[in-house]
């Protein structure tokens, strides 16, 4: 699913018109980005949780030349699914008819 496809979804389900529906979708996506920035976690209870993951500098070494290489220290975007979202998707289709069960 993409952002418009997502857009779309809210557009039907709250009949909202589609630049209304897009607003609402950036507000929500920038307010996460914004606080993943901040070094904020995102709970989403029955969802999940969005946090930010420190990662120490480490000396690598390049697979082509050997050389070592200095990797610096980062800060990445990491998601945990929830468990009401895991057991939803464990569950999947049902595949005789195609519903979800």
């Amino acid at each position: 699913m993409t952002k418009s496809d997502l857009v779309a979804v809210v557009t039907l389900k709250l009949k909202l018109p589609h630049p209304r529906a897009e607003l609402l979708i950036d507000l929500v996506l920038s307010s996460i980005s914004n606080a993943l920035t901040r070094g904020e976690g995102v709970f989403i209870r029955g969802f999940g949780t969005f946090s930010v993951r420190e990662y120490s500098g480490y000396d690598g070494r390049n697979p082509r030349t050997g050389a070592i290489a200095h990797v610096r220290p980062k800060r990445r975007a990491f998601f945990k699914v929830g468990k009401e979202l895991g057991e939803r998707v464990g569950r999947g289709r049902d595949e005789r008819n195609g519903t979800h069960t």
